[in-house]
This record gives structure tokens, sequence and C-alpha cells, in this order.
């Protein structure tokens, strides 16, 4: 089920818990002891940051997929720390992630070790708006003392964030993403209320993506339907880029919000009325839209409170997706605005032209 440590940090007692969460995720993946070391020693900094800079914040501790899925490589979890806060945030942020920079009287090596420590590392910070900082840290790469062969990689990434209604171990949403030859699926399933159950709902539609990841949208969702009959049920979206066509397909049921950035605009994506295991509408019709370099896709679930609205800058279309992601669940968060409900945010954007 998707195990989400949320971890608020508003004293130095709660440092430990963000270190004692990304060791916990870092067994669940199977790290060694020095990559687990490495998430503790991240997750310790970054949450160590939110207090020095920000007044507290949250951490969040997830277990995720790589953000590009290359053909040939195997299927990989990795450990996804995040750290979200409402703080000054940073006037440079290039001299931010330099070693030796401080606001704080402090060393001022900490960015900057976990930008070395983690497989990826990406920072987005506004100042009077706050922060994100995110890392991801995978298994060593394996050698066998040969020259490493250089794969290459689609000019497409995903990622997203998850956080659990109230603290709760187990989260009812769950985003997921996998390959099968030229054909990129995204799914976001939202099981239905939240806890236990509903995250059994949305895992089985994980399990079910990875079987049938070679199907349509439309189809994939009758095969989902099928194999969450045991289940409460869940809202569930669908999306698949045709790396060879160029053109995406959509296709949703339930209330999972889905945003087509086209150029400087905005486009809904509308699913079916219904629950995917419980009552499946009799026709399913896949909305298909051309894809590019100016493209990025949106899916969330409904704990995103109904005013929220797709980034506008521009550096959101270069930005790390699942930094775009935890930037979108940090702004729609007030204490005027109370969380009801587990909130999952999944993003499909191009690589930076560097990376593609």
């Amino acid at each position: 089920m998707p195990r989400v440590w949320d971890v608020p940090v508003h004293d130095s007692t709660r440092v430990r818990d963000a270190r004692v969460a990304a060791e916990a995720a870092a067994e669940l993946v199977g790290l060694d002891e020095a990559r687990t070391a490495a998430a503790a020693l991240v997750a310790t900094e970054l949450a160590t940051n939110l207090l020095k800079h920000a007044e507290g914040g949250q951490v969040l501790v997830d277990v995720v997929p790589a953000s590009v899925l290359r053909a040939d490589a195997r299927e990989e979890a990795l450990v996804q720390i995040t750290a979200l806060d409402h703080g000054p945030g940073m006037p440079d942020v290039a001299a931010a992630l330099s070693d030796g920079y401080s606001t704080a009287r402090s060393l001022g090596a900490g960015l900057g070790a976990c930008r070395r420590l983690a497989d990826d590392f990406a920072l987005s910070s506004v100042p009077g708006r706050g922060t994100v900082a995110l890392a991801r840290i995978g298994a060593a790469a394996e050698t066998d003392g040969t020259a490493a062969v250089t794969r290459p990689e689609p000019a497409v990434r995903a990622g997203g964030v998850n956080v659990p209604f109230a603290g709760a171990e187990d989260s009812g949403d769950a985003w997921a993403w996998v390959r099968n030859g030229d054909l990129l699926t995204l799914m976001l399933a939202d099981g239905l209320g939240h806890g236990g159950r509903a995250a059994e709902a949305s895992s089985a539609a994980v399990a079910a993506l990875r079987r049938f990841a070679h199907l349509r949208p439309a189809e994939l969702l009758g095969r989902l339907d099928a194999a969450l009959r045991d289940t409460r049920g869940a809202a569930v979206a669908v999306a698949q880029l045709d790396l060879g066509a160029g053109r995406l397909a959509f296709c949703g049921i339930g209330n999972i919000g889905a945003r087509l950035r086209e150029g400087d605009s905005w486009r809904p994506l509308l699913s079916r009325p219904g629950i995917v295991g419980a009552h499946r509408p009799a026709t399913l019709p896949e909305t298909e839209a051309d894809w590019g370099r100016d493209r990025m896709l949106v899916l969330h679930s409904d704990g995103l409170p109904s005013r929220w609205a797709p980034p506008e800058q521009p550096a959101a279309l270069t930005a790390d997706p699942a930094v775009t992601a935890a930037v979108a669940v940090r702004d729609a968060r007030s204490p005027a605005q109370p969380v009801r409900d587990d909130t999952a945010v999944a993003v499909l954007a191009q690589c930076p032209p560097e990376r593609a």
C-alpha cells in the first residue's frame, strides 16, 4: 500500500522523526547501509533547514518510481524526500546550493551535500512564498569494471507527491507510471474515503496498471474495474503518451482532476462520472492531444481544493515534475483551508534540453 511518512517539523525533536522515516523508507526499498545513511543525512539536513530558515515546515518521505523510464532498464524504486515551507524563500538559489553559503551562521554545507548524495536533487524557492527542496535516493549503481553503456532516454519525465490525510501511515491515493515499448502510461488513483481500505483500492489499481500497461487507456480502465471489484473502489485517471506518434490519450472515471498545458493556456481533460470497481460507465471515450515541448500534464486527487490553479510561471516547464507537484500542494494549503482527504499530484512533462 502507498506508505508515506508525513513529518511536520516545528521543533528540533521532529528532525529525528524525519531521519527515522528516511531510514524506514530505505529499508522498504532495500537500500544498502551506505545509501540508507545518505537518505538519513539528506532528511536530517532538509528538516534542519526548515527550522533554521523557515520557522518550520513539512517533510514528506515516500517511495517512488524513477523520474525517467528507459526502455531497457529494470523497474527501480527510490526514496523521495520532500521538504516544503511557507518561509521567506531564497533570493539566490544558485548561491544557496554552493558550499560555504549560509544565512544562519552555519557551515553552509547542507544543500550542497544533499545534492551530491542524492541521485536527483531539485530546489524551487520564491521570495515571500516559500521553498520546496526534493531529493531522490536509490541503490548504488552496479559496475563490473567496464565502461558504462549510455542508454538513450525518452525526452519525457514524471513525478509526484502524496500526502496522507491527518498524518496517517497509508494514503488512499496512489500514482504510478510504467513503460511498455514506446508507450508511457501515467495513472493516479484515489481510493474512496481514506485510510487502509482506500489504500487497498489504489494499490490494486497500481498492480493492475503494471499487468496491463500495453493497453489503451479506456481498455485499461476496464481491466482496472475488474481488478478493483473486491475493494471499495476508486476514482482513476489514465494518461498514455505514445512516444513514436507524439500523441497523448486520456481517459478517467471519477473526480480526478486533469489539466493539460498547451502553449500558454491550460485545457481541462474531463473524466466520466463513476467508480472504478463499482460503477463503471457504459462508454469511455478517450481524449487525444498532440504532445510537444510546451506540454505539461497535471493529475490530482480531490485533496486539492477547487480553487487550485495550475502554475503559470515559465520555470514550471523545466522544473522537476515532483517539485511542480509539491509546489501545487504547498500553495493550495493554508490554515483557513484545512485538508479533508488524502492529496496526490502527479505531473508529466518534457525533460529540459540538457536532459533530453
